[in-house]
C-alpha cells in the first residue's frame, strides 16, 4: 500500500492555533474542579471544623459517626488521562463542513491541551481495527505536539474497527484508576467487546464521547435511487432515502440509547456530540453534571 506524500505543517500549524483558540478557562477549571480532586489520596475521615472545605463531608460517615465528617486527603498523585481515539473509515463521513474525524481530532486536541494546563498526565491511541499509533501518559507539554503530528497524519486513517482490541490494550498499559476518555462514532463495533468493555468499566473512570454527523442519525428527503457503500467492507446497497428515512431514524435512536445505557449503567459517563456544533460547551456542561453529583 503507497503512502501519501503530503506536508503536514500547516494541518499541524491550524490545529495548534485552533485547540488553543478552544481551550478557554471555562473548559481547564471545569476539568480540574472534576478531577483535581481524584488526584489525592485518602488518609482518614475527621471531625469536621469551619475551616473545612464543605465538598468533602462525607454524609454517610456522618451518619455512622453521628456527627459531621469529613474526608482528609494527603499529598496529590499524578492523575493520568488516556484518549482513544477512533481513526477507522467510519470516521472519514461528513454532510457538513467538518468530517467526524476533523472534528474528533480538534477534540481531541483541544482535551490535551487542556489536561496538560490542568499539569496532569496525557497519552492516546488511534485505532482502527488496531493500535495505529499510541504514546502512554506523560506530564510534558511536549506531548500536544506528538499527538497533532500523529492526529494529522491522513496515513494514520482508515480500515475497519475493532472496539475489543482497542480496550484491551487500554486495560494491558494503563494504571488502575486512569481516565479512560473514549472518542469514537460508535459506529462499527466489531465483536465480543462487551466483555472487555465491562472490565475496562470497573478498572478506569471511563468516559464516551460519541461523535456523529447529522447524516448519522437521519437520512436525506431524498425521493431518488441513492447508491450507499460501506467503507470498511466495500458493500454497496441502492435505496431510496425518503421511503426508509422514519425508520431509519428510529433505529438510530434506539441504536444510540443502547449504547448511553452501557456506559451510564456501568457507571461510566458519555458525552453525545454532532459534527455541526460546537463541543466546548456539552464537555463543561457534562463536567459542571458531574461534579455536582459528588459535591
Amino acid at each position: 500500500m503507497a503512502k501519501l506524500r503530503i506536508s503536514l505543517t500547516p494541518a499541524l500549524k491550524r490545529l495548534e492555533i485552533v485547540s488553543r483558540r478552544l481551550v478557554t478557562s471555562a473548559l481547564v477549571g471545569s476539568y480540574m474542579s472534576v478531577f483535581k480532586g481524584q488526584g489525592l489520596e485518602f488518609e482518614e475521615y475527621k471531625n469536621y471544623t469551619p475551616a473545612d472545605d464543605a465538598k468533602f463531608i462525607d454524609w454517610k460517615a456522618t451518619l455512622r459517626a453521628n456527627d459531621i465528617m469529613v474526608k482528609k486527603f494527603g499529598e496529590e498523585r499524578e492523575l493520568q488521562v488516556f484518549l482513544l481515539v477512533d481513526v477507522s473509515s467510519t470516521m472519514f463521513f461528513g454532510s457538513v463542513p467538518k468530517l467526524k474525524n476533523e472534528y474528533a481530532a480538534e477534540l481531541a486536541a483541544s482535551l490535551c491541551y487542556a489536561i496538560l494546563k490542568a499539569d496532569d498526565a496525557v497519552g492516546f491511541a488511534l485505532f482502527s481495527d488496531r493500535i495505529v499509533q499510541k504514546s502512554l501518559p506523560v506530564r510534558d507539554t511536549k506531548q500536544f505536539y506528538v499527538l497533532l503530528k500523529n492526529i494529522v497524519n491522513i496515513n494514520n486513517y482508515g480500515g475497519p474497527c475493532n472496539f475489543k482490541n482497542a480496550i484491551e490494550f487500554a486495560i494491558a498499559h494503563l494504571k488502575e484508576n486512569s481516565i479512560l476518555i473514549i472518542i469514537s462514532d460508535f459506529v462499527e463495533l466489531g465483536k465480543d467487546w462487551r466483555k472487555m468493555f465491562k472490565i475496562a468499566a470497573g478498572k478506569f473512570d471511563l468516559i464516551g464521547v460519541m461523535v456523529r454527523d447529522p447524516r448519522d442519525k437521519t437520512l436525506p428527503p431524498v425521493k431518488k435511487m441513492v447508491l450507499f457503500e460501506d467503507l470498511s467492507s466495500g458493500r454497496q446497497l441502492l435505496i431510496q432515502p425518503e421511503k426508509i428515512r422514519e425508520k431509519y431514524s428510529r433505529y438510530v435512536k434506539m441504536e444510540e440509547k443502547m449504547i448511553e445505557d452501557l456506559f451510564k449503567q456501568s457507571g461510566s459517563g458519555f458525552i453525545s456530540l454532532s459534527t455541526d456544533k460546537d463541543f466546548s460547551r456539552p464537555i463543561i456542561n457534562y463536567f459542571n453534571r458531574r461534579l455536582k453529583q459528588f459535591v
